[in-house]
């Protein structure tokens, strides 16, 4: 089974670069590889070789949301893969579980496949791993876990930008405990790198990463994707 490698850019390079990414990348895919990028809008658009998902989304047709984008102008692009519940979206835009929910549900009905994060701040995991399974549970509240186009991705808020990964320890204990809620595949995300990228994907329970900062260059990007098929 190929392991699944994500690039999320966030609000990271512009335009002219993220088309030269494209490029490079479309000539290095091969045809196992699983490979997903979330760009920022502007560079949304279809893809051959690798699929192309929209960070965030309203979820409504269209309408008077500004800022947002909505369903028929994802429909008009061909984007059907879309990343909802980022901790970036909950702790620094506002977005609470009813609404992540929310937009799970109405992505849900369009049959996108849905890139569901959750993770866990450092004042939780502090408190124990009882507390982080509860609080982690509690982010799948209004999530349908048997949705066959799930795939969950675990980020631990206090490993995302820091250059500190989660051990690998504690990602096997939240994969195996996440894999009794739900039967989707699971991601790992939280500064993921090039140097650390094997031995997190050959844990059990692990289907793949989802990578942030490590992903902006796209032959270390390609380094990584080589690394994931070398498992598969």
């Amino acid at each position: 089974m190929s392991k699944i490698i994500a690039g999320n850019f966030k609000s990271n390079l512009t335009r002219t670069k993220i088309q030269e990414y494209y490029q490079i990348l479309d000539s290095k895919i091969m045809p196992n590889d699983e490979v997903f990028l979330f760009p920022p809008f502007f560079a949304l658009q279809q893809s051959q070789k690798f699929q192309i998902g929209a960070q965030n989304a309203y979820p409504a047709n269209n309408g008077a949301f500004t800022g947002e984008i909505t369903l028929e102008a994802l429909k008009d692009l061909n984007i059907n893969t879309l990343l909802i519940g980022h901790s970036e979206r909950r702790t620094l835009l506002g977005e609470n579980q009813e609404f992540c929910a929310q937009k799970f549900n109405f992505f849900k009905t369009q049959d996108f496949s849905i890139f569901y994060c959750i993770g866990e701040n450092l004042e939780v995991r502090q408190k124990g791993f009882e507390m982080t399974k509860k609080f982690l549970a509690a982010q799948l509240q209004g999530i349908d876990t048997n949705y066959p186009n799930l795939i969950l991705a675990y980020e631990p808020i206090w490993a995302i930008g820091t250059g500190k990964s989660a051990s690998l320890e504690e990602i096997e204990e939240v994969h195996a405990f996440l894999k009794t809620l739900c039967p989707a595949k699971i991601l790992y995300g939280g500064s993921v790198q090039k140097n650390n990228l094997t031995e997190i994907l050959k844990l059990p329970n692990v289907d793949g990463a989802l990578i942030g900062s490590a992903s902006l260059d796209i032959y270390n990007f390609i380094d990584m994707i080589t690394l994931a098929r070398e498992l598969s």
